[in-house]
């Protein structure tokens, strides 16, 4: 059973309405005057170990949240791209459908669940790169 015209339309909006939510997410993030206050602190000198822990600890975080945030854009940009295509809710290992249920708990699944599972098993131990 394929998706319904209805079906891909309302994951549509809430693939557009995520990536507004994230696009706002991110520009705040980098607006906050919060952030201004790590700067300081992190350029400030002379400066103790401590005060520099903490604010490589602080900028650290701050770039984790936006580097997710542009992950999860880059996501949504390639459902974007399947639903023009036409592959949106097939699975890319076994071409399968991707249930719409799962669609709409996580609308920028490649991966049906079994095949998921099965690739986080496989994968579960190659670390990620980090900042």
């Amino acid at each position: 059973m394929s998706l319904k015209q209805s079906q891909l339309s309302m994951l549509t909006k809430n693939l557009d309405r995520n990536y507004k939510a994230l696009l706002e997410e991110v520009r705040d993030e980098l607006e906050t005057p919060q952030h201004q206050q790590y700067i300081e602190l992190i350029d400030r000198g002379p400066t103790d170990s401590a005060d520099e822990a903490i604010g490589d600890a602080l900028a650290d975080i701050n770039l984790a949240i936006i580097d997710r945030h542009v992950r999860e854009i880059r996501d949504i940009e390639a459902a974007r791209a399947r639903i023009k295509d036409g592959s949106f809710g097939t699975c890319v290992d076994c071409r399968n459908e991707i249930g719409f249920e799962r669609l709409q708990a996580y609308p920028t699944a490649k991966r049906c669940l079994v095949c998921q599972q099965q690739h986080e098993k496989l994968y579960a131990n190659e670390r990620t790169h980090t900042l």
